[in-house]
């Protein structure tokens, strides 16, 4: 299973809309990457506001659903001015 992780940072202008995330963003996300699942994790204490996690069953399911994630990235304004980063890893175990 690969997992791409899509973290949000945190600082004192950074803005993030959770509501708008969780509701519309994520939405677009399943309906153009179509990951096979997905989880959000909202910052308590640390770098990041938030973190979005992807997962998808092989490397060629996450690269053709990477392929389709135009309009999700045109839509990161409508929720947050922070810039992203993002890390991909293999799941070994769970």
């Amino acid at each position: 299973m690969i997992k791409v992780s899509v973290m949000y940072p945190s600082g004192d202008d950074a803005t993030f809309d959770m509501d708008y995330y969780k509701t519309k963003h994520m939405e677009i996300v399943d309906r153009t990457i179509k990951p096979a699942r997905w989880d959000i994790e909202s910052g308590i204490n640390g770098p990041y506001i938030a973190v979005g996690n992807l997962y998808f069953e092989s490397m060629e399911a996450m690269q053709a659903g990477m392929g389709s994630a135009g309009e999700a990235l045109a839509d990161v304004p409508n929720f947050t001015n922070a810039e992203s980063a993002v890390q991909v890893s293999q799941i070994v175990d769970s």
